[in-house]
């Protein structure tokens, strides 16, 4: 019986590991812009994007943590009831917050050539993240694999 009782509670455990990974942003508008242009050897285009997505995500950030201000600011917390409902507010937030990121990070990843994601992939893989799973660009000016 104790056996048993190990074994299940062994299985929830790695279960609940495997299926916890968080996800692997790639990190537009909070990550420099100069260091994801030189990690993905990112072309002109490219680079223009990830600087026309960062300034989006930060003037969107801005906003909703003007929201998260006004939020802490003037909703009542005299008892739990309050802050309970604070507490979801912030957390409605939080996750727009999460969703602009995953957004901007999923329109750069779209861009990327298929050499440029499977370093992402990699990437990902040696942090022990989930990775955005999108469809990687194919640019007229890459050079095919089975010319090299």
């Amino acid at each position: 019986m104790k056996f048993r009782f190990l074994v299940v509670l062994a299985s929830v455990l790695f279960f609940t590991n495997v299926n916890a990974q968080a996800d692997c942003i790639l990190g537009v508008g909070v990550t420099s812009d100069s260091i994801i242009s030189d990690i993905f050897q990112l072309n002109d285009m490219q680079k223009s994007k990830l600087e026309q997505f960062s300034t989006n995500i930060k003037l969107q950030n801005e906003t909703l943590n003007n929201n998260l201000a006004e939020v802490k600011s003037k909703h009542p917390q005299s008892n739990v009831t309050e802050l309970r409902q604070l507490a979801d507010k912030y957390k409605n937030v939080m996750d727009s917050m999460a969703r602009v990121q995953e957004v901007a990070d999923k329109k750069m990843l779209a861009l990327f050539n298929s050499n440029q994601y499977e370093l992402y992939l990699s990437l990902c893989k040696d942090a022990s993240r989930s990775a955005y799973i999108v469809v990687p660009a194919v640019y007229t000016d890459s050079i095919p694999n089975e010319n090299r």
